[in-house]
């Protein structure tokens, strides 16, 4: 075990996760990943995994930002009862 992981065990107040829960993490992961999940080969590095964990939260909240900005402008060129009728719509 390194120093790293048994500091952090000791730290953390004896809970600990195993290297299978680590592992079956990764393999959850990269089943939600578009980019990972259509390769033909099941040997992708956790490293990989992460890293394209974090691209495709960014690229999610890019898309976000994206499809906000564009309701923001549908909704400013409607008229009143149109615009209180998508917003309720969007609270439900």
């Amino acid at each position: 075990m390194s120093s790293r992981r048994s500091r952090s065990s000791r730290q953390s107040g004896g809970s600990r996760i195993t290297d299978d829960q680590i592992n079956d993490l990764v393999a959850k992961l990269q089943q939600l990943l578009p980019e990972i999940r259509n390769r033909h080969s099941d040997k992708v590095s956790a490293a990989k995994v992460l890293q394209e964990t974090c691209n495709y939260i960014r690229s999610l909240h890019r898309e976000v930002d994206d499809l906000s900005e564009r309701l923001s402008e549908l909704l400013a060129t409607t008229d009143n009862a149109q615009a209180a009728i998508i917003r309720s719509l969007l609270m439900q």
